[in-house]
């Protein structure tokens, strides 16, 4: 009997079969370490502003309505980043002098905004109304958690399809009294439930499940 050879073919992919080796599991352990990842998962993620802005001085200690810094919550699909201009309001006597606030002087003298850093960033495939949300009885706490206790602003949700989707389905115990929606302490007096589905009836809440709703 013949003794058996492999094809010359075989031969050629040895390189490849080689590299391939290599590669696969640093690609392997770059998606599962990527994955997990605060960036990428964005729950933790809590990146350095170029100023240390305190919400739970401001928001918290001080009372500071939300809507005073994001004016367009009400009426806009973005809530807006506030401008130099908003934090000089007050800053131009308190503190006015501090090195903590260096930056939003030299912003206020140049004219040249602040690169804040987005924390709760949707893909660009998203469609996301904060309006629709904020004058429908859904609090700024649903998705941003305790922003008045964060000395530096942290993801604490999701912001998943999946995650969206169990609030549209259930919305009832996501929902309050206009009058709270910014309130993020606000505990009610009655059944959390109860309350939230007599809102969704006044309110005529009824959110979409459905594909076209947010990939536009």
């Amino acid at each position: 009997m013949g003794r058996f050879r492999f094809p010359p073919w075989l031969d050629r992919t040895r390189p490849l079969a080689g590299a391939l080796l290599a590669i696969v599991p640093i690609y392997l352990i770059g998606l599962i370490y990527f994955a997990g990842s605060p960036v990428t998962t964005d729950v933790l993620y809590s990146p350095v502003q170029p100023v240390a802005y305190s919400h739970a001085q401001h928001a918290g200690e001080l009372g500071i309505d939300c809507r005073y810094c994001h004016n367009t919550v009400e009426n806009a699909a973005f809530a807006a980043i506030p401008p130099t201009a908003t934090c000089m309001n007050c800053h131009k006597l308190i503190g006015a002098k501090s090195d903590k606030l260096l930056k939003v002087r030299e912003s206020d003298a140049t004219g040249d905004p602040i690169h804040w850093i987005k924390v709760h960033d949707l893909p660009d495939y998203v469609y996301f109304n904060h309006s629709a949300h904020v004058t429908r009885g859904v609090s700024c706490v649903e998705c941003h958690g305790r922003v008045d206790r964060m000395e530096q602003i942290t993801q604490v949700e999701r912001l998943s399809m999946g995650w969206c989707i169990e609030c549209h389905r259930d919305p009832a115990p996501h929902l309050r009294p206009q009058e709270y929606i910014t309130k993020l302490d606000w505990v009610p007096n009655e059944d959390r439930r109860r309350l939230g589905e007599e809102i969704r009836k006044k309110n005529n809440i009824n959110p979409s499940t459905d594909c076209s709703t947010c990939h536009r």
